[in-house]
């Protein structure tokens, strides 16, 4: 006796955006130029520092290189709504996130 699919849809409810209920978000536009990834670092690591006393950086995407950490989050969510790094960020306990210069640098960060 075989299982037959539920005529009522779908079994998975596949999000189309990141659910950041249990996450503190940051956006930050800094006075002073970041010109590169360990530029942003810099100002991310120090706002995660005022933020907790003690902070892990989960996930980073840099916009500019089309980078994400850690390396090859995104290959098995090629065409899915949410990326890689995010996804990798939210499923290990992220509760910071900073955006600096509206997505040109994105950190993700978990609280001890």
């Amino acid at each position: 006796m075989s299982a037959e699919p539920s005529s009522s849809g779908s079994a998975c409810n596949i999000p189309t955006e990141p659910d950041y209920s249990n996450v503190e978000v940051i956006e930050l536009k800094p006075s002073t130029t970041v010109e590169s990834y360990a530029d942003a670092l810099v100002i991310a690591n120090n706002e995660a520092e005022k933020q907790f006393d003690d902070a892990m950086l989960l996930s980073s995407y840099d916009r500019a290189r089309d980078f994400e950490i850690p390396q090859h989050a995104g290959e098995c969510h090629l065409n899915s709504a949410i990326p890689g790094y995010i996804d990798y960020a939210l499923y290990h306990g992220a509760t910071l996130k900073i955006d600096i210069n509206e997505g040109a640098y994105t950190f993700f960060y978990y609280s001890f």
